[in-house]
C-alpha cells in the first residue's frame, strides 16, 4: 500500500497548530489541514509492511495499540496516496462511522502501531483520516442514508456520547427504531460537554447528530431517565433498551478543607464553559470562570489539559498544574518496545500554550495535595502540598510516600479536580436495577452486553470504565449487532 520506499522518501509532516498567543484569544479549532497534495504524499508513507499493527487493536501491558474498530488503514492510506479520496471515504466508513470525531480527538494508538514507527516517524494515520472525511463532506458525498424497510422493533439508548451514537447507528442502519435520550440540553454526551470547543467544534458534532435525525433517529434531550423520565416506563415501553451513560463519577480528592468554595470537579468546569460558550458566546456568565484568579489543576492527561487550556483562555493570574507521577521519559525504554503504546512525555496544547506565555511547562510532578485552606468568609485561599516518592509496600505494590520537608504552599482562588472517573453514576442501581461490578461499572454477562436486567444492555464506558472515545465507538457497534441479533431471534 502506499509508494513501496514511500516512508524513506518522505518525511512525516503534520498540519501546523495556530500559533499559542493567537489561538487563546478564542475556542476556534486550533489544529489546521494539510493541503490535499501534501496529505497524499503523507499516504504514500504507508509501508506495505504485511504486518499491520495499526489495525490490530490490541492490549499490550494493558494499554491498546492499533485501532480498536480495526479501520482498514493500509487500504485507505493507498486511496489517499493515490488521490481517489471518494473511495477512500467508502473504505473508511466501513469500520468507522464517525471519522469527523476520532479524526480530531483520538490519541492514535494505530500511530503507536505503525510499523514505520519501530525506527522512525509513524504514518499520519490520525490526520490521513481526518483529510478524508473532511474532503468528504466538502465534496457532498456524507448523505442521510435511511434504511429501507423497518423490523417494528423499537430500542431505547440512554446517553448520546460517542458509544450511545455508535449503537443508535448501528441500530437504525439494521431497521429497528430508535430513540437516544439524553439528559444535557443537547446530544453529544462526552463530545459535546466533555472536550472543549477548540479540540472539537460542536458543529462538527450537531452536524453528524442532524445527519442521523434524517435517517430515522429520534434524540430527545433534557431527558434525565430516572429523574423526568421513568426507567421502568422506558424498559416496558422498547424491545431493547441500551445503557451508554458512560463512567461519569469523578473520582474525588480526600483532603482537609475538602468542602472549601472554589474546589470543581474538572468535568463541571468544563461542560459549563462550553455550554455558556454555546448559548451566549459566554455573554451569560453562567460558568466558573478562572479569570484574575490563581488556578490549580489537580491530575493529568486530557482533561487536565484540558482545564489548562480553558483557563488561560479565561485570563487566570497563575495555574500550576499537579500530578502524583514522575515526569516521564522523553524517548521510549528498552521496558516499552513498539509496538506498546509509548509511555512518554507529553506536551499537548495546553501546556504548549502555558509555556509560551510563562516560559515553562506548569506542571509539578510527584506532588500531592494535603491541605486546602480558607479565607474568613470560607472561599479557596490556598493549597498545601508535599513531594512523594514511590515505593513498594508491604504487598509488594506501588504507593507514594510523602518526602519530609518538601512541604509546600500555593496561593489559589479555584482547584479544579482531573483526576480521573470511578465508574458509572449510582443513581442508575435504582433507576434500572442494573447490578455493579467491584470497579464501579455495570456489570455485563462474560463475552456479551447483556445486563442482568432482562432486554437491558450496557456498553462503552459504562460498561468498561473510562476508556478513549475510539474505543466506546467500538463498543457501540458491537452491542448494536448484539442487540440486532437479539430482536431478530
Amino acid at each position: 500500500m502506499g509508494k513501496p520506499t514511500g516512508f524513506l522518501d518522505y518525511d512525516r509532516e503534520e498540519g501546523k497548530n495556530r500559533e499559542p498567543k493567537e489561538r487563546l484569544k478564542d475556542y476556534k479549532e486550533f489544529h489546521t489541514r494539510l493541503s490535499l497534495d501534501k496529505q497524499c504524499v503523507q499516504g504514500a508513507r504507508c509501508m506495505d509492511c504485511g504486518v499491520p499493527f495499526c489495525q490490530s487493536g490490541v492490549l499490550f501491558s494493558g494499554m491498546v495499540s492499533g485501532c480498536p474498530l480495526h479501520n482498514l488503514i493500509p487500504e485507505w492510506n493507498d486511496l489517499v496516496y493515490k488521490g481517489k479520496w471518494d473511495l477512500a471515504y467508502e473504505r473508511l466508513i466501513k469500520t468507522n462511522p464517525f471519522p469527523e470525531f476520532t479524526g480530531r480527538v483520538c490519541p492514535a494508538p494505530c500511530e503507536a502501531g505503525c510499523t514505520a514507527g519501530l525506527n522512525g516517524p509513524s504514518v499520519t494515520i490520525k490526520e490521513n483520516e481526518r483529510a478524508i472525511i473532511d474532503t468528504a463532506y466538502e465534496n457532498g458525498k456524507v448523505e442521510a442514508n435511511p434504511p429501507l424497510k423497518r423490523t417494528g422493533k423499537k430500542v431505547a439508548v440512554i446517553g448520546s456520547g460517542p458509544a450511545g451514537l455508535s449503537a443508535a447507528n448501528t441500530l437504525n442502519k439494521c431497521g429497528h427504531k430508535v430513540t437516544v435520550f439524553e439528559r444535557s440540553d443537547r446530544p453529544g454526551g462526552l463530545l459535546m460537554y466533555g472536550i472543549p470547543n477548540m479540540k472539537l467544534d460542536k458543529e462538527i458534532i450537531l452536524r453528524r447528530v442532524k445527519l442521523m435525525a434524517e435517517e430515522g433517529i429520534k434524540f430527545i434531550t433534557n431527558a434525565n431517565v430516572g429523574d423526568n423520565y421513568d426507567a421502568q416506563d422506558i424498559i416496558d415501553n422498547y424491545d431493547a433498551v441500551i445503557l451508554a451513560t458512560g463512567a461519569s463519577e469523578p473520582r474525588d480528592l480526600q483532603a482537609k478543607g475538602r468542602n472549601i468554595n472554589g474546589i470543581y470537579f474538572a468535568v463541571d468546569f468544563l461542560k459549563a464553559n462550553t455550554k455558556s460558550l454555546l448559548d451566549s458566546n459566554h455573554e451569560d456568565d453562567n460558568y466558573i470562570s478562572a479569570k484574575d484568579k490563581n488556578v490549580i489543576v489537580i491530575g493529568g492527561g486530557d482533561t487536565g489539559t484540558d482545564c489548562v487550556g480553558t483557563s488561560l483562555r479565561h485570563g487566570c493570574t497563575s495555574l500550576v498544574q499537579f500530578e502524583i507521577m514522575g515526569e516521564p521519559a522523553t524517548e521510549r525504554s528498552e521496558k516499552n518496545p513498539w509496538p506498546e503504546w509509548p509511555k512518554i512525555l507529553k506536551v499537548d496544547y495546553g501546556q504548549e500554550e502555558f509555556k509560551t506565555i510563562y516560559g515553562k511547562d506548569p506542571r509539578e510532578y510527584l506532588t500531592t495535595v494535603i491541605a486546602l485552606n480558607s479565607d474568613k468568609d470560607g472561599n479557596l485561599e490556598s493549597v498545601d502540598t508535599v513531594n512523594v516518592k514511590w515505593k513498594k509496600d508491604n504487598n509488594g505494590r506501588m504507593s507514594p510516600v510523602p518526602v519530609n520537608g518538601s512541604e509546600k504552599n500555593w496561593k489559589a482562588e479555584i482547584v479544579l479536580l482531573a483526576m480521573g472517573f470511578t465508574g458509572s453514576q449510582s443513581y442508575l442501581k435504582d433507576a434500572f436495577g442494573v447490578e455493579f461490578d467491584g470497579r464501579g461499572n455495570i456489570t455485563s454477562e462474560f463475552g456479551n452486553f447483556k445486563t442482568n436486567v432482562p432486554k437491558v444492555f450496557v456498553t462503552g464506558d459504562a460498561r468498561l470504565g473510562q476508556s478513549l472515545v475510539v474505543t466506546a465507538i467500538s463498543e457501540g457497534l458491537k452491542v448494536g449487532m448484539e442487540v440486532n441479533n437479539f430482536l431478530r431471534k
